[in-house]
């Protein structure tokens, strides 16, 4: 199947699910659309063990997507712009100092908890691993996702310190989260031992350069945008920053993501403050809100598709069983120790705790660099568990943290 066949397949496909969870589920579109596409997964496997077998066709299209390449080289880079983009450079600089906590040493921290207790918990159910694919296990499930958890919090009207928390640490996290991944991996599947400054100039290497291409992108984006008055042109330079960018930092082995968001925020400030129109800036947030909401519902849609060629077997439930719990304290530690040591100097809203950690949303960045990994059963025994979580993460926590969100900012009278 070529390109464009694939893509309307699903673009329809898409189209179809959102229309199922808007007339009848009326859940947030990211988590809605996934659960329509997990039952009509679940339906065709049923009809399988039944004698109809309907779930061959769409596991072969899939298998022409290629989620984790559609994900790692393509989509993220377009995803983490358009977030960037929309953040109130104003807000996030008052919550620099716990962003970057969070993004950067609760993502260590996270990675290093579930990758020592996966290494512990998967023994008692057949499943051992050794300690480095743990790990890899780790810096992959550690990321969190803004996408449902942003449209929740706009709906009950969460305090906007608590929402710009849970955006930065999502958008930055990810560059961090994927600088780890690498890491562990090369230590894992290629037998790389490096030494400790090794790694830390490799880390270096991949945030500070990623963030330093981010920025020249995001001013010359900026400088280009100064010098013209059509509005298609300031939007068609935005998307080559979007797609230039990206493919430049992955060819220069810098963190890509990280780039995305630097110039994203960039791109999204000075342009909003010293070139565009009103006119301008409804153009430009306006084709990126439909970028960001037609890419994250096909997202989901696959997400929500890719039960159907899972390596699922009893073992890997079980150990999803143990890990759901493991990955939430492991949620709650490495949130927890930054906000009590930095209430002191920072002001948290009353029950901001509970969100963030409820609100670690994991999503697509996840089960794409789990697919990513080498065939084997230890990528087998990883991708279950990962898809596992990122669907109980977010059918579960997707779906509770809005009356979670209600009840915690809900005011004394109304309780």
């Amino acid at each position: 199947m070529d390109f464009w066949n694939l893509l309307a397949v699903l673009l329809t496909t898409t189209a179809l699910f959102g229309y199922l969870n808007d007339r009848w589920f009326r859940q947030p579109p990211a988590i809605g659309i996934m659960l329509v596409a997990l039952l009509f997964s679940l339906g065709l496997i049923a009809l399988h063990r039944w004698g109809l077998d309907l779930s061959a066709s769409v596991g072969a299209l899939l298998e022409h997507v290629h989620f984790e390449k559609a994900v790692l080289h393509g989509m993220l880079g377009y995803l983490l712009f358009a977030g960037a983009l929309q953040l109130d450079v104003s807000q996030l600089k008052d919550n620099a100092r716990v962003v970057s906590v969070l993004a950067t040493v609760s993502t260590l921290v996270s990675t290093l908890l579930i990758g020592g207790i996966a290494f512990l918990a998967l023994q008692w159910v057949g499943l051992a691993l050794p300690l480095l694919p743990c790990m890899v296990l780790g810096a992959l499930i550690s990321p969190t996702d803004p996408v449902a958890v942003l449209a929740i919090l706009k709906k009950v009207g969460a305090p906007p310190n608590l929402e710009m928390q849970i955006a930065g640490e999502s958008l930055f996290n990810d560059g961090i989260a994927l600088t780890l991944f690498i890491l562990f991996f090369e230590m894992t599947f290629r037998n790389t031992v490096a030494s400790w400054d090794a790694i830390l100039l490799v880390f270096l290497w991949e945030v500070c350069g990623g963030l330093a291409i981010g920025v020249a992108l995001g001013w010359s984006a900026f400088f280009l945008m100064r010098r013209v008055v059509d509005h298609t042109v300031v939007v068609l330079l935005s998307l080559a920053v979007a797609s230039g960018g990206f493919a430049l930092a992955r060819h220069l082995d810098v963190s890509a993501p990280l780039a995305m968001v630097a110039a994203g925020l960039i791109v999204g400030h000075q342009g909003r403050r010293h070139v565009l129109t009103l006119a301008g800036r409804e153009r430009l947030d306006l084709f990126w809100q439909v970028v960001d909401d037609i890419l994250n519902a096909i997202l989901f849609v696959l997400i929500g598709l890719e039960v159907l060629v899972m390596p699922l077997h009893d073992a890997h439930f079980k150990a999803i069983f143990i890990l759901i719990p493991s990955v939430l304290l492991a949620r709650l530690v490495s949130t927890g120790l930054p906000w009590i040591l930095l209430r002191r100097r920072h002001h948290f809203d009353d029950g901001a705790l509970p969100i963030l950690v409820w609100g670690g949303l994991r999503g697509a960045l996840s089960v794409a660099l789990a697919l990513s990994l080498p065939h084997g059963g230890i990528r087998d025994a990883i991708v279950a568990i990962t898809y596992g979580i990122v669907v109980f993460s977010i059918l579960v926590q997707g779906t509770t943290l809005r009356p979670l969100i209600a009840w915690r900012y809900a005011r004394p009278e109304s309780r």
